[in-house]
C-alpha cells in the first residue's frame, strides 16, 4: 500500500507543463500506468519514461495514427530504436517482429467486416521492460475493449506487459474469425450456385473477388504464424514463462484461421474449375446433337444431290414410283438414324 500511496502521489516534473491530457491531445487514444495489476492512474505522454521507470509500474499507450512529433516524443520516453520508430510512422508494413535490444517492435495486420467488406488495417506494438505502445493505422477495431478486459482481470494483469501483449494479439487473431464466417457464407452461396447451373459473368467476378479478398486476408494471417510462434520461445526479452501457453494458443488460433483461408480458396478454385467442366460438358452435349441432326439431313440431301445431276440416262428417273420410292428411303434411313443417336444418347 505504501507503493501505491508513493506511486500516485507523484507528480512528475515532466508532466507539469501545458500538455494536454491523453484523451485530449491528437493521436493518443490511451495512455495509463499500472502496478500489481491495478490502474494507478492517466498520464501523459512526457510522464510515460518518468513512471516506467519505477519499480513494478507498466506504462500501456494506445496511439491512433500519430504523428512524427508524437512519435519521437514516445522515442525518447521509452529510448526506442530509430529504425522501430520510421517503421511505426509508415503504414502498410508486413508483419514481423524485430529485437532491438531488450525491446521488440512486432506488426501486425488486422481485418474486420465493415459493409460487407474487408477492411484491412495495421497494429505496431513495442514491447519493453515497464512499457507497451500500440500504434493503429487505418480503420481497425480500438482496442478499448481489450483494455477493460485486462483491467477487469487484475491478476493476469500482473503479469505485466507480456500479458497485454498476449491480449491484443489474441484480440486481433480473434477479430479474423468473424471474417472467415462471412466469406465462407458467400463461399458456400456460390458452391450451391455452381451445382445447379452454371456460373454467369457476374458469378465469374463475384468469384474472383472472393479470391483475391481470401489472398489479402492470408498474406495478412501467414506472416503473423511466424510472429507468434517466436514469441513462444524463452529467450525473448522479458518472457514471463507462465505465459508459454497462451501464446501457444494464439498461434494455435491463428494457424486454424491460415487453414480456413487455405480451404475456402480451394474450394473457390474447385467451384470455379467445375463450372468450366459443366460449361464444356454442355457444349459438348450441343457439338454432339448439332453433329447427329446434321448426319440425319445429310441423308435426303445426298439423295436428293444426286437426282438433280443433269444426266439424261437415269433409269429410276422413268420409273413409276420412283419418287415415292427415294421419299420411303429416305424417311427409313431418317428414322433409323435417329433412333440410332437416340440409344446413343445424343438427341
Amino acid at each position: 500500500m505504501e507503493r501505491l500511496k508513493d506511486l500516485d502521489s507523484v507528480s512528475p516534473q515532466a508532466g507539469s507543463g501545458s500538455a494536454s491530457p491523453p484523451h485530449e491531445r491528437r493521436g493518443v487514444v490511451a495512455a495509463a500506468v499500472y502496478q500489481h495489476g491495478q490502474r494507478i492512474r492517466d498520464i501523459r505522454i512526457e510522464e510515460a519514461g518518468e513512471w516506467r521507470s519505477r519499480e513494478n509500474a507498466i506504462v500501456w499507450i494506445g496511439l491512433h495514427e500519430p504523428d512524427e512529433v508524437l512519435l519521437h516524443q514516445v522515442q525518447a520516453e521509452f529510448n526506442l530504436h530509430a529504425l522501430a520508430i520510421e517503421d511505426a510512422a509508415q503504414p502498410h508494413q508486413r508483419p514481423k517482429l524485430e529485437i532491438y535490444g531488450d525491446a521488440m517492435f512486432i506488426v501486425a495486420r488486422t481485418a474486420h467486416m465493415k459493409n460487407d467488406e474487408i477492411i484491412f488495417g495495421e497494429t505496431h506494438l513495442f514491447v519493453g521492460r515497464g512499457y507497451v505502445v500500440s500504434v493503429r493505422h487505418g480503420d481497425s477495431s480500438s482496442y478499448l475493449s481489450v483494455r477493460q478486459r485486462c483491467e477487469a482481470t487484475p491478476t493476469a494483469l500482473a503479469h505485466g506487459e507480456n500479458y497485454i501483449l498476449y491480449s491484443i494479439l489474441d484480440f486481433i487473431v480473434d477479430n479474423y474469425m468473424p471474417v472467415i464466417e462471412v466469406v465462407q457464407e458467400e463461399v458456400e452461396k456460390l458452391e450451391d450456385l455452381v451445382l445447379r447451373e452454371q456460373l454467369g459473368k457476374s458469378d465469374i467476378e463475384r468469384l474472383y473477388l472472393l479470391r483475391r479478398k481470401l489472398l489479402r486476408l492470408r498474406n495478412a494471417v501467414v506472416p503473423l504464424v511466424d510472429v507468434c510462434r517466436r514469441y513462444e520461445h524463452i529467450d525473448l526479452p522479458g518472457m514471463d514463462p507462465t505465459l508459454q501457453s497462451l501464446f501457444r494458443d494464439v498461434t494455435d488460433h491463428v494457424r486454424r484461421v491460415q487453414e480456413d483461408i487455405d480451404a475456402l480458396r480451394e474450394v473457390l478454385a474447385f467451384a470455379f474449375e467445375a463450372s468450366v467442366m459443366i460449361g464444356q460438358t454442355e457444349q459438348t452435349a450441343i457439338a454432339r446433337k448439332l453433329a447427329a441432326w446434321a448426319a440425319i439431313l445429310a441423308v435426303p440431301t445426298a439423295i436428293a444431290g444426286i437426282y438433280g445431276m443433269n444426266f439424261s440416262d437415269m433409269p429410276e428417273l422413268k420409273t413409276q414410283y420412283g419418287y415415292f420410292v427415294v421419299l420411303g428411303v429416305i424417311g427409313v434411313l431418317c428414322l433409323g438414324l435417329f433412333g440410332f443417336f437416340r440409344r446413343r444418347k445424343w438427341l
